[in-house]
């Protein structure tokens, strides 16, 4: 028998007594009430209502993602507070090649960043099934044509044993990583036992900038004093940290502040259904709304993916295959791969948390072309079609650690084909360039500096 699936949504409701109060989303609520129903028996109010039985009554506003410069409104670190200078100086360090400068090859130097793995062109996920940084090459269109440099040693590429996630939506998680280890706060409270190899959850910060430390070491990259003077970071490291002593202001954690602060703003709320959340009925065809109705209400989407980045934080099990040693993906030997495919539990030791991942964002998935934690799948259909069926990929899952929804929505090829169309189409922000530098203070190129990439993208 499948294991249940909890969902608890904490919803805080503010009420006031006074008559002449006015919510806030009166103008959000004022715009769907004039939206103009389409065929099929008013599509609009249908889905609208859907929306409001699985928010506990909200509606549509619980799903709206705020604008990227709204600070006040995006969820933040207690311990790093969104400000401008930082968002400004994250979204430099994030896509600087000139980071790269602790690589296991000397030759390799000034050629790799953050954006090598999480880059717009592939909704800031990789655009291949396994993210190469250091001694990685080429770039293609959308980073679809790197692959790993074949004059180098293997054991010296940067190549991790699971998909790279996408940064979209991370204000909204306070752990990161697949099986959720960074973070030192709320979700990860109680697990500190398991945090030897990780005493940047020491700190008490949560999962992104836990990451944005540990992923300088992890990836080989190098922010210090040299690095700030050498690249012209100094002032804009001042306008940012003016409180922190000038000779700890150049660090390795101020630089990861930077980076995860404006990581918390890369927000997809131009796709159509931020759109038609905030009234625009034309943002979405018949078809995606149909398939919005699926995701709402048959499908159960909405029980994993709610909120709105569309992930709940939590982890379930839906019997994924993982990475294995072929032409499409290395799993290098110093890698506890055991530990990597139980997920959560590798992490907790809890046999319960065995084989369970985190739940993804799913904004801008067409873009990237690989899903799951093992990017066993290569397109959205086929992951619908998979959860629909419920045949397990991995033998190694336990039939009690899957999800209860697994397989059990009997969705029909109608359906299944509308709901294609809304997370395709519908959760595509057509327009992240916007998050990203015109150029970088180094003049590399970016977000891969090696010679083939420099061709790829136009630097050269």
């Amino acid at each position: 028998m499948k294991k249940h699936c909890f969902f608890i949504l904490i919803l805080v409701l503010i009420s006031c007594q006074n008559d002449d109060y006015i919510p806030i989303n009166s103008e959000i609520d004022q715009n769907q009430s004039k939206m103009n129903p389409n065929g099929g028996g008013g599509l609009d109010k249908q889905l609208l209502k859907a929306l409001e039985n699985v928010s506990n009554g909200i509606g549509a506003s619980y799903f709206i993602l705020p604008n990227s410069n709204d600070y006040s409104s995006i969820p933040q670190d207690p311990l790093n507070p969104i400000t401008q200078s930082k968002v400004d100086l994250g979204k430099l360090l994030f896509h600087e090649t000139a980071t790269g400068g602790n690589p296991k090859i000397a030759s390799m130097k000034d050629t790799y960043s953050c954006a090598s793995c999480h880059h717009a062109a592939a909704g800031f996920s990789a655009g291949i099934r396994q993210g190469i940084g250091e001694s990685g090459l080429g770039f293609g269109i959308n980073g679809s044509a790197r692959i790993i440099n074949p004059s180098v040693p293997l054991d010296s590429v940067d190549i991790q044993p699971i998909r790279s996630p996408t940064i979209l939506n991370v204000a909204y998680q306070d752990i990161m990583l697949w099986n959720g280890q960074f973070g030192g706060s709320a979700t990860n409270a109680g697990t500190e036992a398991n945090w030897a190899n990780i005493p940047e959850n020491f700190l008490g910060f949560e999962g992104v900038e836990v990451q944005a430390i540990k992923g300088q070491g992890v990836h080989r990259l190098l922010i210090d004093d040299n690095f700030v003077n050498i690249f012209g970071y100094k002032q804009m490291f001042d306008n940012a940290f003016p409180n922190i002593a000038e000779n700890q202001r150049y660090s390795t954690q101020n630089a990861a502040l930077a980076i995860a602060a404006y990581e918390r703003t890369v927000l997809p709320n131009q796709s159509p259904w931020q759109e038609w959340l905030k009234g625009d009925s034309n943002a979405l065809t018949k078809e995606e709304k149909r398939g919005a109705k699926v995701f709402f209400g048959k499908g159960k989407c909405y029980e994993c993916h709610t909120g709105p980045s569309l992930s709940d934080k939590n982890f379930y099990s839906f019997g994924m295959g993982d990475f294995d040693n072929t032409n499409e993906a290395i799993v290098l030997g110093n890698v506890n791969f055991d530990n990597v495919k139980k997920g959560r539990g590798g992490f907790t030791n809890n046999v319960a948390d065995n084989y369970k991942f985190k739940t993804p964002t799913l904004y801008n998935l067409i873009d990237n072309g690989f899903y799951g934690h093992g990017g066993t799948f290569t397109s959205v259909k086929e992951v619908i079609d998979y959860k629909n069926n419920g045949n397990p990929q991995s033998a190694e899952v336990p039939i009690e650690n899957l999800a209860l929804q697994f397989g059990n929505i009997n969705l029909t090829k109608k359906e299944i084909d509308n709901l294609t169309l809304f997370i395709e189409n519908g959760l595509r922000d057509p327009n992240l360039t916007r998050y990203t530098p015109v150029v970088v203070n180094s003049g590399f190129c970016f977000p891969n500096n090696d010679p083939v990439s420099r061709v790829d993208l136009g630097c050269d």
